[in-house]
């Protein structure tokens, strides 16, 4: 079976044409991160880089996204839409808001399924409730693009101990899209990662890799089968609510407790977020969506019904 389609870098004969990425997301996802990789990667090739960017809030909910263009001669640092050659998602509603920018029929789509959902869009905030959030499925979305892959990223990484690494995987899955090699890539990456994530970031380059050869292998693996499961209202059974907080990521900065819809969380003495209602917690998961630095985790316990026995 084919590899699949790579994007080459521009030849020097058609110094028109540049390579076009687009990346997006929202605020502490490591957008930049992926960006600022790309740019590397075109300079190591000897090419022509232009990078934009704009920041949306400094503080994780704001939008986020890049564009990066490399090539013999580069005018514009922005692309147009329909002229992206692959379009990365860090969230999954930012992909299908910047979908159209992507280049109909070739272009390369990859996106961590993970949804950051904002908190208006949480209008019912029961356990299994319907959002006011993007509906489309990684399957319809991905007939619709040249080549598509959408996982959860999030998932590998925390496999791996470091959730914040999503964004490596994307880039491992992202590289082999592209006619760079791996020791450019990882050249890149020990250049931009700070020592002590240096491992980490690596191993998660490579786990992205490797996702993506097997999906072109086996095309039923390209997406999340698992994305949007929830158990219905009409069977819903009785659900608890258990919360994590790491007080060794939590940096104090209020979000939570700020935009906690019970009002159920607060800031202890040491300024770390911990939970002053256990019972008032109903699991909307707004506060491990908007945590900037990952620090808290909701886990629902679902307790099935018991049918006694005649």
């Amino acid at each position: 079976m084919s590899a699949g389609p790579r994007m080459e870098a521009p030849k020097a004969v058609d110094s028109t044409r540049s390579l076009n990425v687009m990346i997006v997301g929202v605020g502490g996802q490591g957008v930049l991160m992926i960006s600022k990789a790309l740019a590397l990667i075109g300079q190591k090739q000897g090419l022509e880089v232009k990078q934009s960017e704009v920041h949306g809030m400094a503080k994780r909910g704001g939008v986020v996204f890049s564009h990066v263009r490399f090539g013999e001669e580069v005018w514009s640092p922005t692309i147009a839409r329909g002229d992206a050659d692959a379009l990365i998602a860090l969230e999954w509603a930012e992909g299908l808001r910047w979908l159209e920018y992507l280049r109909p029929e070739t272009g390369v789509f990859i996106a961590d399924t993970r949804r950051i959902v904002p908190p208006f869009a949480c209008r019912s905030r029961r356990h299994g409730a319907p959002m006011a959030y993007a509906r489309e499925t990684p399957a319809e979305v991905l007939e619709k693009v040249g080549e598509g892959f959408a996982l959860d990223a999030t998932a590998i990484a925390s496999g791996l101990g470091e959730p914040r690494a999503a964004n490596t995987v994307l880039l491992g899955v992202l590289s082999t899209s592209m006619d760079v090699s791996v020791a450019d890539w990882l050249a890149v990456l020990e250049t931009l990662t700070p020592q002590e994530s240096r491992a980490i970031n690596l191993e998660a380059f490579e786990a992205g890799r490797v996702w993506a050869e097997a999906a072109r292998s086996d095309p039923s693996l390209r997406f999340d089968a698992d994305f949007g499961t929830r158990v219905t209202h009409a069977d819903q059974p009785e659900v608890s609510v258990k919360l994590d907080i790491n007080a060794a990521w939590c940096k104090g900065c209020d979000i939570c407790v700020k935009l906690c819809p019970e009002r159920c969380l607060a800031l202890n003495d040491l300024q770390v977020a911990y939970l002053t209602e256990p019972e008032a917690c109903t699991g909307c998961r707004v506060c491990e969506w908007l945590c900037p630095d990952f620090a808290i985790e909701v886990r629902t316990i679902v307790h099935q019904p018991v049918t006694a026995s005649r």
